[in-house]
């Protein structure tokens, strides 16, 4: 088991990527910490690894909510006695919405819940994790929208581009000179998940501009999950800052 008994907290774990990732996580020995917004959700991941013989418990958060945020993290330490991998994967779209028209509810929105959630949650764990001899492993999801300008609306794009550096910012800070704390991005293209309910008006501007980068092959989440195991776990002991996309070879055309 290459988590055996590692405490992972994963936000937006009741569906999609999280889901996925908190079943694999589960599989392969860890604790796992189902933090979601739909405690139907949590109910449900919970219950499927208790079944399958793995270990979790559920906490609902909102995750632009600081004290939320804050009691996630306890749940870990109090549950389980300690929180070895946070993996950011809670987030949403923007319609594709470009700089012209986006309204600043829309903005807050989305910069709250992709960057200045995982921001607070980082905080977090870091400082627990700074007083473990074991130390910690951050994975963020990110998207390929983090790294190009279309693959999304302005506050999607401008918010995975935030959370790249935030990424790379924990990694360059908490792990030089053989630091206790590994952080990495994945910079997933198109996946099965239910962000898609989130595009519910796209803007036609973003939309042709999205067009104009071809068609990509769509993912399921267990293809992501796949990768951020790689990252929580020992096999990537030497990999700190990165940013691993995962997009079926969307933008290597």
């Amino acid at each position: 088991m290459k988590l055996k008994n590692k405490v992972t907290v994963i936000t937006g774990a009741g569906s999609g990527m999280g889901k996925a990732m908190a079943i694999l996580f589960a599989q392969e020995g860890a604790k796992v910490v189902v933090a979601d917004i739909n405690q139907a959700a949590i109910d449900a991941v919970v219950s499927e690894i208790k079944q399958n013989g793995g270990e979790a418990t559920g906490v609902k958060v909102n995750v632009t909510n600081k004290e939320e945020i804050k009691t996630m993290t306890e749940a870990a330490t109090r549950t389980y006695g300690s929180l070895d991998v946070l993996v950011n994967n809670a987030g949403i779209m923007d319609n594709f919405t470009p700089v012209g028209d986006v309204s600043d509810e829309l903005w807050e929105r989305v910069i709250g819940i992709n960057l200045t959630g995982p921001l607070m949650a980082c905080r977090e764990a870091i400082n627990i994790m700074l007083q473990q001899d074991k130390g910690g492993i951050i994975i963020n999801n990110a998207s390929v929208g983090g790294l190009f300008g279309t693959r999304g609306g302005a506050a999607y794009v401008a918010s995975k581009h935030g959370l790249v550096g935030l990424t790379k910012n924990i990694a360059s800070t908490y792990g030089r000179e053989g630091g206790k704390i590994r952080a990495n991005a994945i910079a997933p293209g198109g996946v099965n998940t239910n962000i898609q309910s989130t595009i519910t008006e796209p803007h036609p501007l973003g939309l042709a501009a999205i067009g104009d980068a071809g068609s990509a092959k769509v993912a399921e989440p267990i293809e992501i999950a796949q990768v951020a195991l790689f990252l929580a776990s020992d096999d990537s002991s030497f990999v700190n800052g990165d940013v691993i996309k995962a997009d079926g070879g969307w933008t290597a055309r």
